[in-house]
């Protein structure tokens, strides 16, 4: 049932005079009087981490500041994961509370229980101002399953928890292309809404599906060729691309669709990946956008660690592996990506973690920057844009890999669905 109280009146231009939506459709802190009450929000602090629990990366720790931030009236409880079960992090989510606190300047409790007495108890006793971070919710097994909202919200966890609850916000959008029970399970039954990270998330992505500014490129790579394709499709399906340049495995599938023999090697490890038969595909959709799929004219092959320039009439060669795009294709994206005003990156050029064969990545990420709105795409993109210092440069670096990679493809988050029709719901009933 929604508790009328905790949402301010509707007024402004977010909502049309009916209370119904207009520029989005889905709840934000905005939209909640969040003082003094009970909020419950889902973050994201999957991290990695070393055998002996030290943090190697807190990006996604420090990425919730700005939503704890904005809820400093309210008493703040958090779910989050870390890893899951068979992994050598899977581990509690007490340093994660510890870091949380540097970044927050207050202390962010760690409570070593999800929804028994002893979180129930903590939760009842908090007072305004308090941030406590639960248990890890995978270690309780019903986390991973696959099921509707519906059936999530019969679980124990959701009935002994949302009674102590005013609000739940959904703030993790790398999880949140998951139907798991802290994703959706809490929409069914508390007032619901994004939180920053999601907020920007949706907004800065839709910016890059929805109203790019002309030209817009999507740079395609990585080695997973099936969801490259689904994105390449969509994107040129609904217009919101102009161009999508491919690189990195997505790159030779689509050199081998149009009949180049990209060599043995490379031909093995496509098979071995299991995506033979997205070449096939793969001339269809040359095929359906002949004009807007640019390919490599050049590639780098890996000579036992030395990178050897190739065109692609020069192909196959000795047998040895592509491994990235090569200089004068570099140059030809690159000079693309400067004249563009909209830039949307999803995986790296080649196998970036090796040095000689990071240049593609490399210099397609410093193109990018020049354009009016750049995105990177969660994942290996996203940290190479980290590692090279360019953060500040781009205008969205997503949190997701997965998650953003089927946003940009137009499939439907189960997580962001959750928090749509929660809201709808809400409209309905107010």
């Amino acid at each position: 049932m929604y508790i009328e109280s905790i949402l301010p009146e509707i007024t402004g231009d977010k909502y049309n005079g009916d209370g119904t939506l207009t520029s989005r459709d889905y709840l934000t802190i905005d939209d909640f009087d969040v003082d003094g009450k009970t909020v419950l929000v889902r973050v994201d602090l999957n991290v990695p981490m070393d055998p002996e629990e030290n943090i190697l990366d807190d990006m996604r720790i420090k990425s919730h500041i700005p939503t704890l931030k904005d809820l400093e009236d309210a008493k703040v409880v958090l779910l989050a994961h870390q890893s899951r079960a068979g992994k050598s992090d899977f581990t509690t989510t007490k340093p994660h509370a510890r870091r949380m606190s540097q970044y927050l300047g207050k202390e962010v409790e760690y409570v070593d229980d999800i929804f028994g007495s002893h979180a129930r108890t903590r939760i009842a006793s908090m007072e305004k101002g308090d941030v406590i971070l639960l248990e890890n919710v995978r270690f309780y097994a019903e986390e991973s399953l696959k099921r509707p909202a519906k059936e999530h919200a019969q679980t124990h966890m959701v009935k002994k928890l949302s009674p102590l609850m005013d609000i739940f916000l959904n703030d993790a959008f790398a999880v949140s292309h998951r139907s798991q029970l802290s994703i959706t399970g809490f929409t069914e039954v508390l007032p619901s809404g994004a939180g920053r990270v999601m907020e920007k998330e949706i907004t800065s992505l839709d910016r890059g599906l929805k109203g790019s500014e002309c030209p817009c490129i999507f740079v395609l790579g990585g080695a997973k060729v099936d969801d490259s394709l689904k994105v390449a499709e969509n994107v040129l399906t609904n217009g919101s691309a102009d161009r999508v340049l491919l690189t990195g495995v997505v790159a030779n599938v689509m050199l081998a669709a149009i009949g180049v023999d990209i060599g043995k090697t490379s031909m093995d490890f496509i098979e071995s990946q299991g995506y033979l038969d997205q070449i096939e595909r793969g001339k269809q959709i040359m095929d359906k956008f002949d004009g807007q799929i640019g390919l490599p004219e050049d590639v780098a092959l890996n000579d036992d660690g030395k990178r050897v320039e190739v065109m692609v009439d020069e192909l196959p060669a000795d047998g040895l592996p592509i491994n990235d795009i090569g200089i004068e294709t570099i140059v030809a994206y690159s000079k693309e990506l400067r004249n563009a005003k909209t830039v949307v990156l999803n995986g790296p050029a080649g196998l970036s973690e090796v040095e000689p064969f990071a240049l593609g990545t490399h210099e397609v990420i410093k193109a990018a920057v020049h354009s009016e709105y750049s995105i990177a795409g969660g994942g290996h993109i996203s940290a190479e844009v980290r590692n090279m210092g360019y953060d500040d440069r781009f205008s969205h670096l997503s949190t997701g890999g997965g998650a953003c990679i089927d946003y940009l493809a137009g499939m439907v988050l189960p997580g962001i669905e959750a928090f749509k029709k929660a809201a709808s719901r809400y409209k309905h009933n107010s």
